[in-house]
């Protein structure tokens, strides 16, 4: 089983820095794939990225929330373009690096919202997608 990052991800980076195997590449091109991705087949699943997520944004893939219920105030990404995601999210990442995200929308306290969706989009950004690319490594220090 692997873990997955959801929507609620911002791109903090310190899930990448925190990973024994190095499964955790930041989306390339941000636009059309605006989160953090874990490599299904490195993951251990050892759970050091959760507690690292400081959007509380990575679950194991059996408990990803198809009802998350946000407490106000969380913000969940999308692709840009995605209709309803038309909010730009401005902030720094824990190394005090500027993130930008072009498609995001603001929770509202008691909104449920279905996270499930990320998990396909995990797989298919290592089967479909870019998955690893050249200077990954470096991204966002």
């Amino acid at each position: 089983m692997t873990h997955i990052i959801t929507s609620l991800c911002l791109r903090d980076g310190g899930c990448i820095e925190v990973c024994p195997v190095e499964c955790i590449v930041p989306g390339m091109p941000q636009e059309k794939w605006p989160l953090y991705y874990i490599d299904p087949d490195t993951c251990i699943d050892c759970g050091a990225c959760i507690p690292e997520c400081p959007y509380e944004a990575i679950f194991t893939e059996d408990e990803v929330p198809d009802a998350y219920d946000a407490t106000g105030g969380e913000f969940i990404a999308k692709p840009s373009g995605t209709e309803g995601f038309d909010t730009a999210y401005t902030g720094t990442n824990h190394h005090g690096v500027e993130v930008k995200l072009d498609a995001t929308k603001a929770l509202e306290a008691g909104e449920t919202v279905d996270l499930t969706e990320e998990t396909q989009a995990n797989y298919d950004f290592f089967e479909e997608g870019p998955g690893y690319w050249e200077g990954w490594e470096d991204h966002g220090k």
